[in-house]
């Protein structure tokens, strides 16, 4: 008895540890509730600014399956509509070394808006007006306007803006958006009083308005959880006739309040004063481990607990804190409710730290700072110095954020990051490129006149109407969706 009682239990055991076993590496393994979307367009956004810093340190990416690609198309295939880039002006020293935080040049930003366009993704520009980092605690000008007066810096920020966009478009970008300013609550441009930063935000925005007078223009502030605060600062946009479309707001849920404060806040100045609302930031963590020797903004130490933590620091923890924070954006009011953008979700370790330790460890985290400040993969490299001596100049290193990316280490994704695509639920039927749901022969068609040019898709349009999956949408293709639609 006692004999048959253990084989049940070992028998038990092991069909447990399969099943564990499988649904650890299922590449779909979270659930996520579709959101019906008041605005049809509703930007699932991404920060990947480091990217080209992180490939140059010899990072590679991968899909769900293992198979390395563009990281931009694989945020494509996995829903992901818009991409941010943040532009410093000159993050340089005398010398010519990276400030680091991705060395964030204009040319940067051409080169990750014409890949972005590829893919079919449009570009969110989000200017700084520095050389480097500008948030609450700090909004310094760059080197080059450090001792113009306001009437000089108005025009050093309206030709540095239009100019800037014409060479990102040139380059190949669908510019979609663009930010006037990182964060800037507290100033932009070394401004800190509101009439002249009324006044910064209007010669930029007159840029863009010329440049394009269909882009958007955005206005970035932080810090929702100060509701009255925010709403001044609706209430004095509008008193300063400040010409701009979209109110945006970071939210990271360990600093900055509930869900049912950001909407109340987006909702006001979007239906107050007749503008577009979203999140130009949020991020969560799907683990507290640290990854590449560098301290996490998020850890077990530090900003991992609190009342508005209300998910898991797990996969499936960080899709649903994505997809709450777009259900907050999508309760705002008439359709006005524009979007959500996640911060830097591909900023991985350039070196793996885990399950290694003394020597071992200690070589591959000095590897790693080597590689930080040559490519300036870190959040900030030594060199920053010369421009923030009191931060970034104390406490550069790694990123601060790997654990709160959307791939592992090696670079794989992870499941989490099919939330971009099952909040829309926007799953397509393979073959269905015009994308009313059925399969018919009215797709056929289409891809027909794709494959003779006498139609354009999009890129997903073209991955959907790859009906043999043979990397190609063609008239092969064309001949097996009119086969399938006749049965």
């Amino acid at each position: 008895m006692a004999r048959k009682f253990l084989s049940l239990v070992l028998a038990f055991l092991m069909a447990a540890f399969a099943v564990f076993t499988v649904g650890a590496e299922d590449s779909s393994g979270v659930n996520v509730e579709k959101i019906d979307f008041q605005n049809p367009d509703f930007i699932r956004g991404m920060d990947v600014s480091s990217v080209i810093s992180l490939e140059e340190s010899g990072v590679t990416f991968k899909n769900s399956d293992g198979v390395t690609e563009d990281l931009l198309k694989i945020l494509a295939d996995n829903g992901v509509n818009y991409i941010r880039v943040r532009v410093w002006n000159n993050p340089y020293d005398k010398d010519g070394n990276g400030y680091g935080g991705g060395n964030n040049d204009l040319a940067k930003a051409c080169k990750i808006g014409k890949r972005a366009a590829d893919y079919g993704m449009k570009l969110l520009v989000d200017f700084h007006y520095s050389d480097f980092w500008a948030d609450p605690a700090k909004q310094k000008a760059p080197k080059a306007w450090a001792d113009f007066d306001l009437n000089q810096k108005l025009q050093a920020v309206y030709d540095y803006t239009y100019n800037s966009l014409t060479e990102i478009k040139a380059a190949g970008a669908d510019i979609g958006m663009v930010q006037i300013g990182n964060e800037t609550t507290s100033g932009i441009a070394g401004e800190s009083d509101y009439v002249n930063m009324a006044k910064i935000f209007n010669s930029g925005s007159s840029a863009v308005r010329a440049f394009d007078k269909n882009v958007l223009v955005a206005l970035h502030f932080t810090n929702p959880e100060k509701t009255d605060t925010m709403k001044w600062i609706a209430d004095y946009l509008n008193q300063n006739k400040v010409d701009y479309d979209v109110f945006a707001t970071s939210y990271y849920p360990y600093w900055h309040g509930s869900l049912q404060n950001l909407t109340e806040v987006l909702d006001y100045a979007a239906n107050t004063y007749n503008k577009y609302a979203m999140v130009a930031e949020t991020s969560y963590a799907n683990t507290l481990r640290d990854t590449d020797g560098h301290a996490n903004t998020v850890s077990e130490w530090n900003n991992s607990t609190g009342d508005n933590l209300l998910w898991d620091f797990s996969f499936q923890g960080q899709a649903d804190e994505v997809r709450a924070v777009m259900y907050a954006v999508n309760k705002v009011r008439n359709g006005k409710g524009l979007g959500v953008f996640y911060w830097e979700g591909a900023w991985i370790t350039v070196g793996d730290t885990r399950r290694i330790g003394g020597a071992d460890y200690d070589a591959v985290v000095a590897k790693n700072k080597l590689l930080w400040e040559q490519y300036g993969s870190g959040w900030a490299s030594s060199y920053s110095a010369e421009f923030d001596p009191d931060d970034a100049g104390k406490y550069y290193g790694g990123s601060a954020v790997d654990n709160q990316a959307f791939f592992d280490p090696s670079g794989r994704a992870l499941p989490s990051l099919t939330v971009f695509e099952k909040v829309a639920g926007d799953e397509r039927i393979t073959g269905d490129v015009n994308g009313d749901g059925v399969l018919d022969i009215f797709d056929a068609v289409d891809i027909q006149k794709y494959s003779v040019d006498k139609l354009n898709f999009t890129y997903m349009q073209k991955k959907t109407g790859d009906y043999n999956n043979d990397g190609k949408c063609d008239i092969l293709d064309a001949i097996a969706v009119q086969k399938a639609s006749a049965k």
